[in-house]
């Protein structure tokens, strides 16, 4: 199920429920584990989980604790803030960036008499 940033917005809420259950779904079976299995493990009610991989409505928190238990809480990955900085100011901080070393002023030496 590859889909491109515009097929995601052309889908509807329902449709990206179904993607979402059958995602849940094919880790699943490929980890040869029972719904039941796995709603135990989360602690969900195997409804939940049916509900959740026919694409139904559910809790958000139910979708963790099952992602949790398959593993594949990276997929949360896509969710993280990152600060990006601006071109200029990358320019910016590279131009402060020091190129070499200089020999640190001593004030704690004691001062000749000359």
């Amino acid at each position: 199920m590859n889909k491109t940033n515009n097929d995601w917005l052309a889908m509807s809420d329902g449709a990206l429920l179904k993607t979402i259950g059958a995602f849940i779904r094919h880790h699943r079976i490929a980890q040869n584990r029972t719904q039941q299995e796995v709603a135990d493990n989360a602690g969900i009610n195997r409804t939940t989980l049916s509900f959740l991989e026919k694409g139904d409505k559910v809790n958000i928190a139910s979708l963790i604790q099952v992602l949790r238990v398959l593993g594949l809480l990276y997929i949360m990955d896509v969710f993280k803030i990152q600060e990006q900085i601006s071109p200029i100011e990358l320019a910016k901080l590279e131009q402060r960036k020091r190129l070499r070393a200089r020999n640190k002023k001593d004030s704690d030496k004691p001062k000749s008499d000359w």
